[in-house]
């Protein structure tokens, strides 16, 4: 099958002060989230002159795929500019029939997976004969991505003679982890996957004891997340003697706003504050092995290229014009009827 070019699909963010409260809109829109909560989370953003470091992190990744791959690449956004249905009507004004679409995270999962199906059926039904547009695969375990992370955490721990490995990923209600995978496979994908990526970057390093935990929850308190939350787990270390600690921010692709505030500013003031040594491995950004990742995903389609990857888990994630990849799979919460 043939492919005229790769659509590069991402989360989005603000790119100056006056973008923030815009963004946060269309994040939140019709999930009922108070204005408070939305003056909160303006607040970090603001922290940091009102931009997100994300578009600039996915430009530069994008770059560096174009010298990877033979096809055009193009860059969309679900919440902010280049808005993903702008960048599709400019991929059919250009003549682009079929495209590959690599989706800013490497897991399954409703957030993780899902909603990027809906970012596409929602663009391809703003543009009148749409490209046809095939997603590909979750490569939580892919050997580069393991790689990426597991050199990002030599190069964070190198000035501590001792520490704990603390890995994180970004919370989920419980409700939504339970839903994440086919039906038939137990549910929990979501927090599987992040525990065997974790496994195989700790086995890589010879770590044998570390810990799993989790950032960036919004929800309301009377909702369970996946917890522990890192500030905690901080605490946590601290009260049990831990004097160094290293987080590897496992769940991420690239050190947007959420890695940047909820680990180098809250989680690593805290361990400041009780006196605790703190680094953070980056996430794999513009790190040549991340776009090699990224050429491979393609060969796969174009060259029928060996697929690559560390874990038993089946193969997932890759849909057709943003259909589930399963029946049933990581279905949406569904709101009560009032």
């Amino acid at each position: 099958m043939s492919y005229d070019a790769l659509l590069w699909l991402s989360f989005g963010g603000p790119e100056g002060p006056e973008d923030v409260r815009p963004f946060l809109e269309n994040v939140t829109r019709g999930r009922g989230v108070p204005p408070e909560r939305l003056d909160e989370v303006e607040q970090h953003y603001q922290h940091f002159g009102g931009v997100s470091p994300i578009n600039a992190l996915n430009r530069r990744a994008i770059d560096a795929v174009r010298g990877l791959v033979e096809l055009p690449v193009y860059f969309g956004n679900r919440n902010w500019h280049p808005m993903v249905e702008d960048t599709l009507a400019e991929m059919k004004a250009a003549g682009v029939r079929r495209a590959l679409v690599f989706p800013t995270s490497a897991y399954g999962g409703y957030s993780a997976c899902r909603q990027y199906d809906e970012d596409i059926r929602r663009a391809r039904a703003a543009v009148p004969d749409a490209p046809e547009l095939v997603k590909l695969r979750q490569f939580f375990d892919h050997p580069l991505f393991i790689e990426s992370f597991e050199d990002a955490v030599r190069t964070a721990a190198a000035g501590f003679d001792d520490y704990r490995l603390v890995f994180t990923a970004h919370s989920v209600p419980l409700s939504a982890d339970k839903a994440s995978g086919p039906p038939e496979e137990g549910g929990h994908r979501y927090s599987r996957q992040i525990a065997e990526a974790s496994r195989l970057v700790a086995t890589a390093l010879g770590v044998a004891d570390y810990d799993v935990v989790w950032q960036s929850r919004s929800g309301p308190p009377q909702v369970p997340w996946l917890e522990p939350d890192i500030v905690d787990h901080v605490e946590a270390l601290h009260a049990k003697g831990v004097a160094n600690v290293v987080v590897c921010p496992i769940g991420f692709v690239s050190d947007h706003l959420e890695v940047v505030w909820d680990l180098d500013t809250e989680a690593r003031d805290r361990a400041v504050e009780l006196g605790m040594g703190f680094a953070r491995a980056t996430t794999p950004n513009d790190d040549p092995r991340f776009a090699r990742l990224v050429a491979e995903l393609v060969a796969e389609h174009l060259a029928g290229a060996p697929v690559r990857k560390l874990s038993e888990f089946p193969l997932a994630g890759c849909t057709v014009d943003g259909a589930p990849c399963a029946v049933l799979c990581c279905e949406p919460a569904r709101r009560p009827a009032k």
